[in-house]
């Protein structure tokens, strides 16, 4: 019965969200005059626009499977939720953007009283419903559904303030998100998880890892890493030709970081080589330390160098710090985003400081020095972490209040047991060593 209530409720808030959006849609959303269809008088002019529109829709279509495949089997490693968080993070990912796509063209395309919006409109929403997905990651099995989509409505507004404030008033560069997609969503997670109940010991172990599903959806996650990240972290590069850096950067990256797991997992886990979890995790931490560095790193070295050391952070973090925050801050991070993207993320924004007037308009034009492009880069980081830790305690305190708290927990098993709302899943052998 109280399934069946929960369910219901959450039908209703879907159903209320819906509707809001296609009313602003329909007041205010139009496609941009670039991406409706015309005839051309001008064979080359067309030719052009063809060619671009096309490359457009390209990399459109691997931001969107990386945010809908990438980030959705990152929460899928814990058997007992694997199914269900795929299914509440295309939940996630459905409204975020469409509520992303809002916001963001009332800060950016709104001009004569209609926003105008076209592919790279789609893009900039994928990169918020991928930092949404960050954040459910910290609290996944802690939250019932209608409390992970009042998580992504405020999460999402966050970001587009975030994201206007860095990107728009300070003319930071962050081409593949360090500091607005990995950084703000891990920190926003964890603060919003700060502020739910802890749960004791015994009812986060009873949810154990078991069996080979987990290693399964990590096969999966990592592969589409491997395969759509370099569009993630190119798609919005300052500068057209910065780009090859940043893709090339993210594949040196990659593989600099699944080395460094292969020389440091056997010798912290009992295993003798990493599975398919650990493996997944250096993957995302070697992106999300290319997201502002990619485009600054001017030779193949540097981004090995910047790979390994993000592929030793999981694996030491998972060790050493998922402990600590644990028992002393009080922060029970089901997926481990602050050691696979939040620390990763900070570490990309002190690599992408430095100012190259090939990349920043601003100083190619010369309206700003690289000493001052510098420091608008390093600002970046608190100004994000403040706004993370600030909207993440609020969110938390209204997750609380939320009616439908009394819900199932999310993604659990159909007959799997439970503990209530706020169960935790233990991180197991996929995750930490014992």
């Amino acid at each position: 019965a109280a399934q069946r209530e929960a369910s219901l409720r959450l039908s209703g808030l879907c159903f209320l969200l819906q509707i809001l959006t296609i009313l602003l849609f329909a007041a205010f959303v139009r496609f941009s005059p670039e991406s409706s269809p015309k005839l051309c008088s001008q064979p080359l002019n067309c030719s052009w626009r063809n060619q671009d529109s096309g490359f457009q829709h390209h990399r459109f279509r691997d931001v969107h499977l990386q945010a809908l495949l990438g980030f959705g089997f990152l929460v899928a490693f814990l058997s007992r939720y694997g199914p269900g968080s795929v299914a509440i993070s295309i939940l996630v990912v459905a409204f975020a953007i469409q509520w992303a796509v809002l916001l963001q063209g009332f800060l950016h395309q709104f001009r004569n009283g209609k926003i105008h919006m076209g592919v790279q409109s789609m893009v900039r929403a994928d990169f918020c419903a991928a930092a949404t997905l960050i954040s459910t990651g910290a609290v996944v099995g802690r939250v019932n559904p209608a409390q992970m989509l009042l998580l992504a409505l405020l999460g999402v507004t966050l970001f587009t303030l975030n994201e206007h404030i860095l990107l728009g008033l300070l003319g930071v560069s962050d081409s593949g998100g360090s500091v607005t997609v990995h950084t703000f969503g891990a920190y926003f997670g964890l603060m919003v998880s700060r502020i739910l109940p802890q749960l004791h010991m015994d009812q986060r172990e009873e949810q154990q890892d078991t069996g080979h599903q987990p290693d399964v959806f990590a096969v999966v996650g990592t592969i589409c890493l491997w395969i759509f990240w370099p569009s993630f972290t190119s798609t919005t590069t300052a500068q057209g030709s910065a780009e090859p850096w940043a893709v090339l950067n993210t594949y040196f990256s990659l593989a600099a970081s699944t080395m460094a797991t292969f020389i440091l997992s056997p010798i912290l886990c009992e295993e003798s080589t990493p599975r398919m979890a650990q493996i997944q995790d250096a993957a995302v931490a070697a992106v999300a330390v290319m997201g502002m560095a990619g485009e600054m790193l001017v030779t193949p070295f540097g981004a090995l160098i910047a790979g390994f050391l993000a592929g030793l952070i999981p694996p030491l973090g998972f060790r050493f710090l998922t402990p600590v925050l644990c028992s002393r801050l009080k922060i029970q991070d089901t997926c481990g985003v602050h050691n696979v993207h939040g620390l990763p993320g900070m570490l990309g924004a002190f690599l992408g400081t430095p100012a190259l007037s090939l990349v920043f308009p601003l100083v190619a034009r010369g309206s700003r020095t690289g000493t001052a492009q510098a420091l608008h880069q390093l600002s970046a980081l608190p100004l994000t972490l403040l706004l993370a830790t600030l909207g993440g305690c609020l969110t938390g305190e209204l997750c609380l209040g939320w009616d439908g708290a009394e819900g199932a927990e999310v993604g659990a098993a159909p007959g799997a047991g439970g503990t209530g709302p706020g169960a935790v899943p233990r991180l197991g052998a996929a995750r930490r060593c014992r």
